[in-house]
């Protein structure tokens, strides 16, 4: 049983990787800003519920590995290490902090919704500094600069995607728990 349950978490984190090279590149660029709107927050946040905050970092790893390997699945359909070292890619290391941060929130009060809130607001907090520092870096720009460029755009998209994830995924955390165990949704 406990063989069958990883091998359900594997499958799992590897369609969460699928889904997550499908909806990445998809980006909204901004014309103040070299970081676009990006859906990949979003599924990292219910990846926390579906698989739990170790199986979401072995998915994002894959993601990211692809990503790194030259597969256009970065945002607007890039790829490479260029990308990845350019100057967005902060907010891909920051993201590991983020799952890591968030998803011990959501496992250990999975029914205490503030709390998970708080840790998703946490983890962005983390992959917004890495981001952050690491865009004020690539374009020389002061902290607060790179604050300006790359974070407070998109603080309330952020928070709609929090909502979002903390509203809809217990209800999918519960039916990906009955398939599981082979009962009907």
């Amino acid at each position: 049983m406990k063989t069958q349950k990883k091998l359900y978490s594997l499958v799992l984190a590897a369609l969460i990787a699928a889904v997550t090279c499908v909806l990445a590149p998809f980006a909204i660029p901004l014309p103040m800003t070299p970081v676009p709107i990006s859906l990949t927050n979003l599924v990292i946040f219910f990846s926390l519920y579906l698989i739990g905050w170790k199986w979401s970092l072995v998915s994002f790893g894959v993601y990211y590995l692809l990503g790194l390997a030259g597969l256009p699945v970065f945002s607007g359909f890039t790829g490479g290490f260029g990308k990845a070292a350019g100057p967005t890619g902060g907010y891909l290391i920051g993201f590991f902090f983020l799952i890591f941060i968030a998803g011990i929130f959501v496992e250990r009060y999975p029914s205490r919704p503030f709390l998970c809130v708080a840790g998703m607001v946490c983890g962005m907090i983390v992959a917004y500094a890495f981001g952050t520092a690491w865009l004020a870096y690539q374009l020389n720009l002061t902290f607060w600069a790179g604050l300006m460029t790359g974070v407070f755009p998109y603080l309330i998209g952020d928070a709609l995607k929090i909502a979002a994830a903390v509203l809809l995924g217990p209800t999918l955390r519960k039916a990906v728990s009955r398939m599981q165990a082979g009962q009907t949704v």
